[in-house]
């Protein structure tokens, strides 16, 4: 896996939703299918205004569905540095 990926949940958080299909979100957030598609392949990034709307739509923050690789790693790091200087 490349560093600096965005995964999504999109296509769980559908089926979570009461079985969403793709062209009823599509048409919540007036985009093709298409779109949709290319996002839970991950063969498409939203902009950041539909990167809202998405996790709006499912009503969760935009970390629950959308997650950065490098962010999490980065995260990681920072929690085991702070780990380690506590146990100095």
């Amino acid at each position: 896996m490349k560093k600096g990926l965005i995964h999504n949940r999109i296509r769980e958080l559908r089926f979570n939703a009461g079985e969403l299909t793709q062209q009823q979100l599509a048409d919540a957030l007036d985009v093709t299918r298409q779109t949709i598609i290319a996002l839970e392949k991950g063969k498409y990034y939203p902009s950041l205004q539909l990167a809202f709307q998405i996790a709006a739509t499912f009503k969760l923050p935009l970390e629950e569905v959308f997650q950065s690789e490098l962010a999490q790693e980065t995260k990681k790091s920072l929690q085991t540095k702070s780990s380690e200087k506590r146990s100095r």
